[in-house]
């Protein structure tokens, strides 16, 4: 009932502020991420900074909004998770640069945009979850997933998803088009099912014995250890161990949360100090414990939860240029069939 008090109550804002969306000391975000995962952070913001923080929860749709509405969009900040969504963002014309020596400090570079109009604020791991039970090996490549010996064995949720989609491109970035071609039409044939559902059911897949192993985002484990609206969920968990891929070589694909300043921002000064509480060490370590993510920043730690998934290798590529191949990843899923599932 709260989230669903905010969501009516974050549109009703919308709603009457566009048009007429400056209000001193106040900022208006829209957020793809549910609110009840971004309100600690925006409550810090606030407490620190006396700006009050008003939040459009959007599950979709969110860069055809802010295109609808034009330059009298009330929004100045665009929170969000995934590359896909924020290069959606940048090409839709929808973002501003920003350069802010402050924001350029705490974040990596392989983690900003190379023009500014977004950066990530946390990173979560595309893993392989493991069945504890079945699967003795600790450890995995991408490459692997492809090699006959999985036949039958591992699941996945639909390969068109912005998850899967960003670990594809990952894998045309290395090798190249036509080895990825090959390589995607083996872990298809590797499929037990056609892909379907989400990373979590792709834990419940292992806890029931369907699939051997499956590829995840790391913070839905945290999340199903946690949930005590839906306690089986910790028994998925429980099931399953988390392998990084090529630990040993270029290291595990990671995404990001990210934001991005909105290119007509009515609360521009506003926003640009809410980026920057975002971007500092302090604030990334609030939205990972409460997200089950990495903070970006060097040397920050993750929650202890997060600790207990083991040590993560990040692919150093930078996002930006895996992003680059999202229309060939998703060409190539559509040419090998991969939805159909594995080939009789």
């Amino acid at each position: 009932m709260r989230v669903l008090t905010k969501a009516l109550a974050a549109l009703t804002f919308a709603t009457a502020l566009a048009g007429t969306a400056h209000a001193d000391g106040e900022v208006n975000i829209y957020s793809y991420r549910q609110p009840e995962l971004i309100q600690p952070l925006l409550d810090a913001f606030t407490e620190k900074t006396g700006i009050e923080t008003n939040v459009l929860f959007l599950d979709k749709g969110l860069v055809e909004r802010i295109q609808a509405e034009g330059v009298n969009s009330p929004a100045d900040v665009i929170l969000t998770v995934d590359i896909s969504r924020l290069t959606e963002a940048k090409e839709a014309g929808v973002t501003q640069p920003v350069d802010d020596p402050e924001i350029n400090k705490d974040i990596p570079a392989q983690y900003r945009d190379p023009e500014g109009n977004w950066f990530g604020l946390t990173t979560r791991g595309r893993v392989v979850y493991a069945s504890k039970e079945r699967v003795p090996q600790n450890e995995i490549t991408y490459e692997e997933l492809a090699d006959p010996k999985w036949k039958g064995k591992i699941c996945t949720r639909d390969a068109p998803h912005s998850y899967n989609i960003g670990l594809f491109s990952s894998m045309i970035a290395h090798h190249g088009v036509e080895y990825t071609e090959k390589w995607l039409t083996g872990l298809k044939n590797n499929l037990n099912r056609k892909p379907d559902g989400s990373d979590r059911s792709q834990a419940k897949a292992i806890f029931s014995g369907e699939c051997d192993i499956a590829l995840g985002n790391t913070y839905y484990v945290g999340l199903m250890m946690t949930d005590e609206k839906e306690p089986e969920q910790k028994d998925w968990a429980n099931a399953i161990k988390i392998l990084f891929p090529n630990a040993k070589d270029r290291g595990t694909h990671v995404n990001i949360s990210g934001v991005a300043l909105a290119k007509n921002a009515p609360n521009k000064d506003n926003a640009i100090k809410l980026m920057e509480f975002l971007a500092s060490p302090a604030a990334q370590k609030i939205y990972a414990e409460q997200v089950f993510e990495y903070p970006v920043a060097p040397g920050e730690e993750p929650s202890d939860i997060v600790k207990g998934f083991g040590p993560i290798k990040p692919d150093p590529l930078p996002l930006s240029e895996i992003s680059g191949h999202r229309k060939e990843a998703s060409e190539l899923v559509d040419k090998v069939g991969y939805n159909d599932g594995p080939s009789q």
